[in-house]
Order: structure tokens, then sequence, then C-alpha cells
């Protein structure tokens, strides 16, 4: 990360995260990551920080950030442990989804404790049968006097079971994404069940799990938004959301290209330092080079985000597809460079390679986002 680059403000608020990430998150992500633990205490002290709220207005408690500030947050937080930083993402995702689109009887109702962290959040798009197809999704929500009925099932979704409140798009009309609504659903809703925990290759520090509703009893003040706007704020806060992945990418691919220079300077062969070694120079240079321009990529969407470019989808698209190839490419790099050490899970690396894979599937696959980019670099040949 160039300081240079950054404001007075910027530089201070990268300095807090990053001693938060390296006091709080790094001396705990192997153990979180072995037991399978979600530590909730630790995200309570994340929002002592104003990190439960990064981009909610202050006036209900956010820290009122922008997303160029954003992904310096969640770049830094990865530095510690990508899989609590991923989550923190998803959390202010969901927040500021209800900032944004909520009333403001809503927005009182559910920002403080959001920003507190005093409630934990989770987005709910993803169904067993609608993944990269979300406007093909089958959730429904059906009008029942002053109330809806949901029935479904979503998928992979991050904090089910520890979150209190869960968006939800479920079908209120026909096919299409015109026929989707957004809901906002609590833990102690009766009918709303979770599958098990399921088994992960990574992000092993935080619960995913299916999330079953069951004739979900909602009043109509619990829809987000209006009638068939649904589609549309899944899809605004994914751009969010794809630059929080992208910046947790950069973190945790930092964090191992810097256990890198600190292995390789550490450790010698053939009577000298690995460090020393030419064409582990130049491995190093590349990951550090590859980095740099995948940051520069993701602070440029952040910008036409924060200005409502009307091409900021595009971009973070680009963004989140070039951050998370990269960032899970320099990670695997740097296993290699540690040799049999980097394959064993008391040096950290193997873990931020397992962590950071799952960056090229979530918030929209990276096939999906290339989809995106070619539809904005076609749409005027029809």
């Amino acid at each position: 990360m160039t300081s240079t680059l950054l404001t007075e403000e910027q530089q201070a608020l990268v300095e807090a995260t990053l001693d938060f990430a390296q006091d709080h998150l790094a001396p705990h992500a192997l153990e979180w990551d072995r037991d399978k633990h979600f530590p909730v205490d630790v995200l309570r002290k994340a929002a002592g920080l104003g990190l439960g709220g990064v981009y909610v207005r202050e006036e209900y408690g956010g820290s009122g950030l922008t997303r160029s500030d954003g992904v310096l947050v969640f770049e830094s937080l990865a530095s510690g442990c990508p899989s609590i930083a991923g989550y923190l993402s998803i959390h202010n995702m969901v927040a500021w989804m209800i900032d944004t689109y909520g009333d403001p009887v809503q927005r009182e109702q559910w920002l403080p404790r959001l920003c507190a962290m005093d409630d934990l959040a989770s987005y709910c798009l993803t169904e067993p049968g609608a993944g990269s197809d979300a406007a093909a999704l089958t959730t429904r929500a059906v009008r029942d006097g002053d109330h809806w009925v949901l029935t479904g099932v979503k998928q992979f979704i991050s904090g089910a079971g520890a979150s209190q409140l869960y968006v939800v798009m479920a079908r209120t009309g026909g096919p299409g994404p015109d026929g989707v609504s957004a809901f906002v659903v609590d833990k102690d809703d009766p009918g709303l069940a979770f599958g098990p925990d399921e088994r992960k290759m990574g992000w092993n520090a935080q619960p995913t799990r299916q999330v079953v509703l069951d004739g979900v009893r909602l009043p109509a003040d619990r829809l987000l938004g209006r009638e068939g706007d649904g589609f549309r704020i899944a899809m605004s806060g994914l751009n969010g959301g794809r630059l929080g992945i992208a910046a947790c990418s950069l973190g945790g691919a930092r964090s191992a290209l810097d256990r890198s220079l600190a292995h390789l300077a550490d450790r010698e062969a053939f009577g000298q330092r690995l460090l020393d070694a030419q064409a582990l120079r130049f491995r190093l240079a590349d990951m550090a080079t590859e980095l740099a321009a995948a940051r520069a990529l993701v602070q440029q969407a952040a910008q036409a985000l924060d200005r409502r470019d009307p091409q900021a989808p595009y971009l973070c698209a680009m963004a989140k597809r070039f951050a998370t190839d990269t960032g899970y490419s320099v990670a695997d790099r740097a296993l290699q460079l540690h040799g049999g050490y980097g394959y064993l899970s008391e040096y950290g690396i193997e873990k931020i390679v397992r962590d950071l894979r799952v960056h090229q599937i979530l918030e929209g696959t990276n096939e999906i986002m290339r989809v995106i980019v070619a539809r904005g670099l076609t749409e005027a040949f029809g």
C-alpha cells in the first residue's frame, strides 16, 4: 500500500486497522481456522473502531466512510485474517443496503445495533438451483393481507445461524429480475431455520449454512425498498461487496508476500541466503508488481462507485476479477517459495491460499465478472 497516495486521514485509518488486525486477528487466525470458531467478541471489538457500519451515515452509528476508504479498511483487516475480513465485508454490505434503501423507521430500528455489531447480518441471494443465474431464484414471498409469507432455501450464506438479520431476495412477481423483492428477516421469526454448518476448504472462521424459510410470516414493513426492486438492490449491494472481497484478496496476498520475504531472508541454500538468489528476487518483484496493479484497479473502481459513475458496475467487476485472481496467484506462489514449510499449517501460508480461493467464486464468480465486463465493452454494438 503506497502511503504517499493516501490522505492523512486515510493513512491514520490504515494504521489503526492494521494495528487491530495484527493485535486481534493475526495471533488467533490459525486457531480459529482449526477450531472453526467464529469470534463474535472480536467482531464487536472491531465495531468499537467503527468497522460495523463502515459506509453507514453517522446519525445511525456508522462511520460514513467512502468506498475508497473502505477498500483500505478491508485490505488491512485481511492481513490479519481474510476469513474474518470477508465476513465483515458482507456484514457491511447488508448494513449499507438497509441505510441506502430502508425508510427512516427501518434505519432507526436496525442500523444502530448493526453498527455496534450487537446484531450481525447476512446476505441471502444464492439458492441451491440459482447461483450465477441469480434472477432465476425461486424463493417466494406471497402477500397475505398486511403480511408477506416467505418460503424457500438460500445456499452458502455466510454468518447463517449467528447473524440476527438476513436481507433475503424473494420472488413477489413474475419470472426474471423485475419479479424480485428484498426483505429483512429476523433470526427469531417463526419458520426460519438453518442447515448444518458446511465443511469448507477455507473461510473456516465463519459459519456457512443454508437459510431455510418455511412459511416465514413478515409484517409488510419488512419489505426493503419497493416491491419489484429487490434484484436492483441486490446488484447494487454487490458492486460494493465485490470491492470488499477484492480488497480482502489484496490484504491476504500481501501478508503472504511479506511472509515470503522474511522466510527467504532467514533461509540459506547452496551457501547463500535464498533472498539473494536472482530467480527468487524476480518472482518477488512480479508478485509485488501484480499486487500494486490490482490495488490501483480496485481504487479506480472504488472512486467510480463513490462518484456514482455509470461505468462503476463494469469497473467493480473488472477489479473483483483481477484482484481475486491476482491475490490467489500471489498466495499460491508464496506457498511455493516456502517449499515444504508452506504446506504446513503452522506457517499460515496454506490457510491464506485456502481462504483466498473462494474469493474467485463468491460475490459473483469470476466467470460472471467477465460476462459483465464483456457486456460493457460490446453493448454499443448491439
